[in-house]
């Protein structure tokens, strides 16, 4: 007997949901699904800062003014400081810290911090930058931004300043997100050259993503730098990952990118899976098929400031669960 072309794709798409289903490791779909890339309601992705874990807290604000960070201002001669934990770090003529970005690319140069992120992290500008007592001419170059603009580079890295940092010798930008760092002399990160990330006391966690016991949360997952590894309750892992922080949610809570599994430790396999965004942000690392991700309000190895954000956000159990709160 044959079987008709309606009845092979019910069958061909039983199966499929069934295998997501059980890679997932779901019993039942959700009572009401969300379009996949769909954005988080106001408020719902919480304030950098805002959290009950330990460091900074309270809300953050934009500065209301031009500060010393101010994209318009120069980088004049560069130079050198030491900076306390973390070693020797490149300053502008102000004595302001120069950063460099995870996701910017050294060979070849390539910034990858645009819009409101260059708000936050104002690209240097590479006119009038100079070399200055400690620091190798030869390292320093520019790369051109997508405005068209010039931008400092050391050591092939792009160079920006932090807006939070207002004072000379500040660097409250170190370890932000897992993902920025103070650049060292020879445009390496300064945590590798120094005593380590502050806050952290040592280097980077040895696995791609692995555990570490909290003294408040318990068994917790962390990243490659020792950061906090969150989910968001608004995302869906049935019957396949869902990420709903898009855009601006994004730049407070930066997802966790792709990780082989023999690269980590303490994780469970089961569910352990990438899938692709649809808003352009490439491919993202799940946990039990719900995505993961950082928070930009974490300075250094250790802090837990993203737990409980907007009643949203939480840090994740090695089995994917979420620490302090339902499903």
């Amino acid at each position: 007997m044959k079987t008709s072309w309606r009845s092979a794709s019910l069958v061909a798409s039983a199966a499929a949901v069934l295998a997501l289903t059980t890679a997932c490791g779901q019993d039942s779909p959700p009572a009401a699904s969300q379009n996949v890339g769909a954005t988080a309601a106001p408020g719902d992705y919480g304030n950098i800062g805002a959290g009950t874990g330990n460091g900074v807290g309270g809300t953050a604000s934009s500065p209301a003014a031009p500060s010393a960070s101010s994209p318009s201002n120069p980088a004049g001669k560069l130079s050198v400081s030491t900076a306390d934990e973390i070693g020797k770090v490149v300053t502008d003529s102000l004595g302001l810290t120069l950063y460099r970005f995870d996701q910017d690319t050294e060979q070849p140069p390539k910034s990858n911090c645009d819009g409101d992120c260059a708000k936050t992290w104002p690209p240097v500008p590479a006119d009038d930058a100079e070399a200055g007592e400690g620091i190798d001419k030869a390292l320093l170059g520019t790369v051109t931004r997508a405005d068209g603009t010039k931008q400092l580079t050391v050591g092939g890295w792009p160079a920006y300043r932090y807006a939070k940092d207002v004072n000379a010798g500040d660097v409250k930008g170190q370890g932000v997100g897992g993902k920025w760092y103070a650049l060292a002399p020879d445009g390496k990160k300064a945590q590798e050259g120094g005593a380590g990330a502050a806050g952290g006391g040592g280097a980077e966690a040895e696995a791609g993503l692995s555990t570490r016991e909290d003294p408040k949360l318990g068994e917790i997952v962390v990243d490659k730098n020792g950061m906090t590894v969150y989910r968001f309750k608004k995302d869906k892992a049935w019957p396949k990952p869902v990420s709903n922080c898009t855009g601006e949610c994004l730049e407070k809570w930066p997802l966790v990118e792709p990780v082989d599994f023999a690269d980590t430790k303490g994780i469970q396999e089961k569910g352990y899976m990438i899938f692709d965004r649809t808003d352009g942000k490439g491919k993202q690392q799940t946990i039990n098929c719900s995505p993961i991700y950082t928070f930009a309000g974490d300075k250094a190895p250790g802090d837990t400031n993203g737990q409980g954000v907007g009643g949203t956000w939480y840090a994740v159990r090695p089995d994917g669960k979420l620490v302090g709160a339902s499903e």
